[in-house]
């Protein structure tokens, strides 16, 4: 089973970018299955449910959050009835919208797909990345398990991916908007990347006018995040996984410009 997963979507302009490119890549790669971050889809950050179908009617197939899950209150109660997008499993379980594993029946395979949120340099109120991961493990309905690791430290994803090695098809990171150069397959069959990048305009600090962020680095006043415009990507991670023994047999990353 080819599953490709997809970098941080900003905007509606990263939005756009992947409804014109993403047909055309699953149809030279044989993708069988899409999952995509889409905590930035909606202009001014978070999901809504306009950015969260147009990712879907543009052939994603689950949707993986992050630290801006909850930032518009208008996905609250979708977060709830939709049984294709994951929030972070280590916000409070009964006081939080939303599931931090979903199983896809594809019609083919089952799909687990786990998110978390990684506690360095992040929310520490959160609980442990670690202790979470394995209780969602548990109830995964399938050999097939992708994981969303969303966090900052590059340090504490690599110790994640070699923490669920063995124990998950693949581990894909997100959050930093800057893919790396590490897709790989771990010794013990999982697939891997540090971060799988950022889908929206190229000349951007994040997707946000460069300008913008350098001011507020520079004089340390508040700013008004404006998202950029020009020329996009999109970056993403191509996991071949066996069907049977849910390992995966390669890890492509790929930048479509």
């Amino acid at each position: 089973m080819r599953i490709l997963c997809i970098g941080d979507v900003v905007g509606s302009i990263g939005c756009e970018f992947l409804r014109s490119n993403l047909p055309t890549l699953k149809k030279v790669k044989g993708v069988d299955f899409v999952i995509c971050n889409g905590e930035n889809s909606a202009d001014g950050n978070g999901l809504t449910p306009v950015s969260a179908k147009h990712l879907f009617d543009s052939g994603v197939d689950a949707i993986t959050l992050g630290n801006h899950s909850f930032r518009r209150k208008e996905i609250y109660d979708y977060l709830d009835s939709n049984p294709f997008i994951v929030r972070p499993a280590n916000f409070p379980e009964n006081s939080t919208p939303g599931k931090g594993i979903i199983n896809v029946d594809t019609g083919r395979r089952i799909v687990s797909i786990i998110n978390i949120m990684g506690n360095s340099y992040m929310d520490n109120n959160l609980n442990c990345a670690f202790e979470c991961v394995d209780k969602m493990i548990k109830q995964a309905e399938s050999k097939i398990i992708i994981v969303d690791f969303h966090a900052e430290a590059t340090g504490e994803k690599r110790a994640m991916g070699y923490y669920l090695d063995g124990r998950v098809s693949a581990m894909f990171g997100t959050h930093t908007h800057v893919q790396t150069s590490d897709a790989q397959v771990l010794p013990k069959g999982t697939g891997y990347i540090t971060d799988t990048g950022m889908t929206g305009t190229i000349h951007s600090v994040l997707g946000v006018k460069s300008e913008i962020i350098i001011a507020k680095l520079k004089n340390k006043l508040p700013q008004r995040f404006d998202l950029a415009s020009g020329e996009c990507k999109m970056e993403c991670t191509l996991f071949d996984v066996d069907d049977k023994s849910g390992k995966c047999v390669s890890a492509e990353s790929m930048r479509i410009e």
